[in-house]
C-alpha cells in the first residue's frame, strides 16, 4: 500500500511538475512602466481603442493566437496592421517584459 502511495505521489509530481504553465521569462514589474509609457495609449486596461474586439484580455489572446511570449513579442517587435512596430525603439528584454506583463494581466483580468 506505501509503495502504490508513493507511485501515485510521484506520479502526481511529474505531472504538475512537467506539465504546469511555464514561468513568466520577463520582469512583469519593469513590463508594466514600459507599457504604461509606450502601449497604454491605445491599449488601456488591456482594451484596444482601435480594433475593440482584438483587446488583450485572455479570451481575446487565446482566440487570435496571442496567448504566448512568443507572439506578443513578435506582434510588439514588428508590429501589425495599425499596431506600430516598436522593435526599433526598444530593447529585445524590454519588449520580453512587456509580454510577461501583458501576458501575466491578462491571467487577472487586467484587474490588479
Amino acid at each position: 500500500m506505501k509503495r502504490l502511495l508513493s507511485i501515485a505521489l510521484l506520479a502526481f509530481a511529474i505531472f504538475t511538475v512537467g506539465f504546469g504553465r511555464p514561468a513568466l521569462a520577463g520582469d512583469a514589474a519593469n513590463g508594466a512602466k514600459i507599457f504604461s509609457s509606450n502601449c497604454a495609449a491605445c491599449h488601456i486596461g488591456g482594451g484596444n481603442v482601435v480594433m475593440a474586439m482584438k483587446t488583450l484580455k485572455k479570451e481575446a489572446l487565446e482566440k487570435y493566437g496571442m496567448n504566448s511570449l512568443e507572439a506578443i513579442t513578435t506582434q510588439v517587435a514588428k508590429g501589425k496592421n495599425a499596431m506600430p512596430a516598436f522593435g526599433a525603439k526598444l530593447k529585445p528584454q524590454q519588449i520580453e517584459d512587456v509580454a510577461t506583463y501583458v501576458l501575466s494581466q491578462s491571467e487577472k483580468d487586467w484587474k490588479g
